[in-house]
């Protein structure tokens, strides 16, 4: 089941909220949101739901064995135990079939290479399970004694698919205490119609342009080759804000959904195209995921001591193989591990007398063609891409198809690029300064959410599967 669905809009989410504020005790609530969550995931992937519940017993029993444990040893044993389980059958589903491809082209031999589907959301809640188990190792959280609490945590369905990376120390409180009031309703509803809204309004209608520009995975890439120099630029700058737009309005879906249950999910991303350096475009860019890599991988000692280089490699190596089987992806973590590392060695200091201009055009362009990395799976076509953005390929610095498509999109791409920054925020602070608009603007505010609302649903009429890109990640 998928977020933005006319199924999921207008008949599972009133059933489950409806049934949910029925319930009054706060444990009758868990239980109405567990059942509801595993009904969730199991609506696409029946037997799926079995391995979840699996994985979450594991952890919940490696908290209890740690938290029972009377020598360091022991505790040790049962996070070792935890993490390669779950690092095991994430590598066997993710990447069993990568890692022989890649022995047969190297050896030379023909190993029958695996084909196996990968469970929806398993890289997600491997990574909760994972910093449970080992903050519970830390003494960072309390072990959660309950195995139908700590279920929850796992398979909540706000978060469950594609994050955020939801910690249990973020929510641990919230799960035997909170409350939720109107303003928690209505932020919530607020926030789940603007991320339907940047899904399929905008997100679905820039896929829709990268397309036309360099077609899609399913033709190989086939316009790739003969795109002008600009187009390539073009085309490479609307993946990025189709994935933002994609992404962030998951992200933005499952906080609101957490909102109204009472849950305060940590912001995933604020604006990531507003940086000034690479840096900071991670600081704010899937943040749930950077911020498990830096916890849980940067800091830890790797063969004994901390290595600070060898750390940053195997984060952005990590970053890019987390993403997908593929080495575009590697190479994409990579990308932006080096230039991480030279902002690193150049310093914060010199970085800040650098021009705001040259800093936006340096990180613009790092952003774009890193996009580009991202798209291209196959590595002819990303051989093309970036001949093509720099005329190699013999094609024209413009032409009529992709002068053809900007100006019939235009509007969108303005808006687009408009709102992935912050722009409307910054209209809602100056308009609260003012008493007499206050009023105006929460009364502007409804009537976009039913705009957004009433248009994302008429485009989701014919549309029969409209999954969100990290789905498959």
């Amino acid at each position: 089941m998928v977020f933005a669905d006319l199924f999921f809009i207008y008949f599972f989410m009133p059933l489950c909220l409806l049934v949910y504020f029925i319930a009054r005790k706060i444990e009758a609530r868990n239980i109405v949101l567990l059942v509801f969550s595993l009904i969730f995931y199991a609506w696409g992937e029946p037997v799926w739901v079995v391995m979840l519940i699996a994985y979450s017993f594991l952890n919940y029993m490696t908290g209890l064995t740690i938290g029972r444990a009377k020598s360091q040893k022991q505790k040790k044993h049962a996070l070792i135990l935890a993490v390669v389980v779950d690092i095991g059958v994430l590598g066997i589903f993710k990447y069993s079939g990568f890692f022989v491809e890649n022995i047969n082209a190297l050896l030379h031999i023909n190993i029958p290479v695996p084909d196996i589907k990968l469970p929806i959301g398993i890289s997600f809640y491997t990574f909760q399970t994972l910093s449970y188990s080992i903050d519970c190792y830390w003494g960072k959280v309390k072990v959660q004694k309950q195995f139908h609490k700590f279920l929850l945590y796992v398979s909540m369905f706000p978060q469950l698919i594609a994050g955020p990376i939801v910690r249990y120390s973020t929510i641990a409180e919230e799960i035997d205490e909170r409350r939720t009031n109107l303003k928690d309703i209505s932020d919530g509803f607020s926030r789940i119609i603007l991320g339907i809204g940047k899904k399929v309004i905008i997100a679905n209608s820039l896929n829709t342009v990268v397309t036309q520009l360099f077609g899609s995975s399913e033709n190989g890439y086939s316009n790739v080759g003969t795109v002008s120099v600009l187009g390539a630029w073009l085309g490479a700058a609307m993946v990025a804000l189709w994935y933002y737009f994609d992404f962030s309005g998951y992200s933005d879906i499952a906080i609101g959904l957490g909102r109204i249950f009472g849950f305060h999910f940590d912001e995933n991303f604020k604006y990531p195209f507003v940086c000034k350096s690479i840096t900071e475009f991670w600081q704010r860019w899937h943040i749930s995921l950077g911020t498990f890599f830096r916890d849980y991988l940067l800091y830890v000692p790797i063969f004994g001591k901390r290595r600070k280089y060898g750390g940053l490699f195997l984060v952005w190596f990590c970053t890019g193989l987390w993403h997908g089987a593929s080495w575009n992806f590697v190479i994409w973590g990579l990308y932006y591990g080096l230039f991480v590392f030279m902002e690193m060695k150049l310093g914060k200091k010199r970085y800040k007398n650098w021009h705001p201009v040259f800093a936006h055009i340096y990180t613009k362009v790092i952003i774009i063609l890193g996009f580009g990395i991202f798209y291209f799976e196959n590595f002819g076509a990303l051989g093309s891409f970036f001949k093509a953005v720099v005329g190699a390929n013999g094609n024209s610095f413009s032409n009529v198809v992709s002068r053809q498509v900007f100006f019939s999109n235009i509007f969108l791409i303005i808006a687009a690029a408009a709102l992935s920054t912050p722009v409307i925020p910054k209209l809602k602070e100056l308009a609260e300064k003012i008493p007499s608009r206050y009023y105006f603007m929460r009364s502007a505010g409804i009537v976009m959410n039913a705009a957004i609302l009433i248009i994302s649903s008429l485009l989701l009429l014919n549309t029969t599967n409209n999954p969100f890109l990290y789905f498959r990640f």
